[in-house]
């Protein structure tokens, strides 16, 4: 049962898209993906294939919910998964890579730490072993059958207009907020979501000051960067970020701040949904404010890349580059995507 509505869940604010958000395809081609994209997969088409799948980090708390989630539907549905992280390290992903293929994978998904030298690697898979379906997480690869990705420029810009419709209703020229930006400078689709943070903000010109920009992916480090900043800040009132980490890590860190008081004007606006995420929005005690999410719970997003696995290996994708939509979740709406998480 709960399975079933959590496919309802995620066909609504699939549907829902076109009523919050502006096409994100940017100037890469490709298409939209929406419900009826999705309803094309046929799971069944999993039965018996051999997948590996190499990540960033599985420290990352949206990766982790989302790997889990996704181990457990593509081995319900009869296929052998790997799942691993390369901890950062660009080369150690280049070998898993390599030894997905060797070891016989029917599709090798890669989410890079070096878009680049990852797509050497698949090129050197397709030219070996041909019949190997790949498929990118996050990056428009060329040595792909398919990219499953986002304009992180405009992901960015949507968490950054979030946090300046805060702005603009809490801040004046005469009471400028002082902010926070939270990024990661060595991977350039979190920079690219940087820039578009600073971009968005501009909704709110002339009431705010980026008195900080912090760089840290994991909750530790962020809270610990927001602490630092807040020894010179002690004002700050407007964190935006790139990830689950950074709202973690910051809303901890303003909490401590606060005394668990958090005043009206005190907001924390990122990306990704993990359960913590989710907790902290819906808990009055922290300052988290809102998320710029995707398909909906961690159990919808790897519903969605199971699917995307079926279809690459049915050759039923119909473009090389799917966009993946963007989506609000507030204080108000978050109850029902926590009902969805994978427990």
């Amino acid at each position: 049962m709960k399975k079933i509505l959590a496919l309802i869940l995620a066909a609504l604010m699939l549907l829902s898209v076109a009523a919050f958000a502006e096409s994100n395809t940017g100037a890469t081609e490709g298409i939209q993906s929406d419900a009826e994209f999705y309803a094309k997969a046929d799971l069944s088409v999993l039965n018996g294939k051999k997948i590996g799948v190499t990540i960033q980090d599985l420290k990352n708390p949206y990766w982790a919910g989302v790997m889990t989630a996704l181990e457990a539907i593509v081995k319900d549905a009869g296929a052998d998964i790997t799942i691993l992280g390369c901890n950062q390290n660009a080369i150690d992903q280049q070998g898993q890579i390599e030894n997905f293929a060797a070891n016989g994978c029917d599709l090798i998904m890669v989410h890079p730490q070096d878009p680049a030298g990852a797509d050497d690697a698949l090129g050197m898979v397709r030219e070996q072993y041909p019949d190997i379906k790949l498929m990118c997480w996050d990056d428009p690869l060329e040595n792909t059958d398919a990219n499953w990705i986002l304009d992180n420029t405009y992901l960015g810009s949507v968490i950054g207009k979030m946090a300046a419709e805060f702005i603009n209703e809490h801040f004046t020229e005469d009471n400028k907020a002082q902010v926070i930006v939270i990024g990661k400078s060595d991977t350039p689709v979190l920079v690219e979501r940087e820039n578009g943070i600073k971009a968005g903000l501009e909704d709110a010109a002339g009431k705010y000051e980026i008195v900080a920009t912090n760089y840290g992916i994991e909750p530790l480090e962020a809270q610990e960067g927001v602490e630092t900043t807040l020894q010179a800040y002690p004002d700050v009132k407007v964190v935006a970020g790139v990830g689950a980490g950074a709202m973690i890590g910051a809303d901890e860190a303003l909490n401590i701040h606060t005394g668990g008081v958090i005043p009206e004007d005190m907001g924390v606006f990122t990306t990704d949904v993990t359960m913590q995420q989710l907790e902290q929005l819906a808990d009055p005690a922290y300052p988290a404010k809102g998320i710029i999410g995707f398909e909906g719970s961690d159990h919808d997003t790897a519903l969605a890349c199971a699917q995307m696995y079926a279809l690459i290996l049915a050759d039923n994708v119909g473009a090389k580059n799917v966009f993946r939509p963007v989506n609000r979740f507030t204080e108000e709406t978050v109850q029902q995507v926590i009902d969805g998480m994978t427990k």
